[in-house]
């Protein structure tokens, strides 16, 4: 005999009431993750389908919340610095990344090089942690760096391990992003399809990639990936040094 508690558990679950100026708000947050490049006041309000008088309204308030920011010279907007904590704090929670933290701290004491850790990103393999070592690192690269799929060792460990589909559409995404990349400006030329398929092959078989030069001049990395037991990537880690001290 059900009670009336197992009877309401069972009862289909009416919707709940919402506050709809929220939702409108999340729509430019949405449009503008989903657009992945820093939009205009036009182009996002069109993305989120209101007009722009009605977006700057919405947009005053999360830039005051700051969900979102405004470049002082362009005037466009991008994710603020409070979007960027819950999106960290969301990675942070993940298993993979927790494994991994306590064993990159080390690595990086022990060897006296920065040791980073990318995890999958909307661009593309995207730093997300760098523990620093005893030697100065002569890079720009910091938290939310993005690495190029095809010059960087972290890249191709991506593209070697990654989901197929997730990497299809991380490459259509950085076909257009230009030097925002780290590595992208390398005098590298792009390799055919038999030449990456090859060059996949072979990190496969080794486990780890080596970059040199790369992302900058006089730096380079050596990356492993990271697996869960079913043998998905989670995310990669990177020791990055100096050119001499990357053997």
């Amino acid at each position: 005999m059900q009670n009336d508690e197992d009877r309401a558990d069972d009862a289909p679950q009416k919707a709940q009431r919402g506050i709809q100026s929220v939702e409108v708000g999340g729509r430019l947050l949405d449009a503008l993750a989903r657009r992945r490049k820093p939009l205009g006041l036009s182009e996002l309000a069109a993305a989120a389908a209101l007009s722009t008088a009605q977006a700057h309204t919405y947009l005053v308030s999360l830039t005051r919340l700051a969900l979102v920011k405004r470049d002082a010279i362009t005037g466009n907007y991008e994710p603020g610095p409070l979007s960027l904590r819950l999106g960290l704090m969301s990675i942070e929670r993940q298993p993979a990344y927790r494994a991994a933290l306590p064993h990159a701290a080390r690595l990086a004491e022990g060897v006296g090089l920065s040791v980073a850790l990318s995890v999958p990103g909307a661009l593309g393999p995207t730093i997300v942690r760098i523990e620093h070592g005893g030697y100065p690192l002569h890079v720009n690269l910091h938290v939310g760096s993005v690495m190029s799929l095809d010059t960087t060792a972290t890249g191709r460990v991506f593209r070697a391990f990654g989901d197929p589909a997730q990497l299809d559409a991380m490459a259509a995404s950085q076909a257009g992003a230009g030097n925002t990349l780290a590595g992208a400006d390398s005098a590298q030329p792009a390799p055919d399809a038999d030449a990456r398929r090859a060059r996949i092959d072979a990190i496969r078989q080794r486990g780890i990639e080596r970059s040199v030069d790369l992302p900058s001049p006089g730096v380079s990395g050596m990356c492993v990936p990271v697996l869960d037991a079913e043998g998905r990537l989670q995310l990669a880690l990177t020791v990055i040094g100096s050119t001499g001290s990357i053997d």
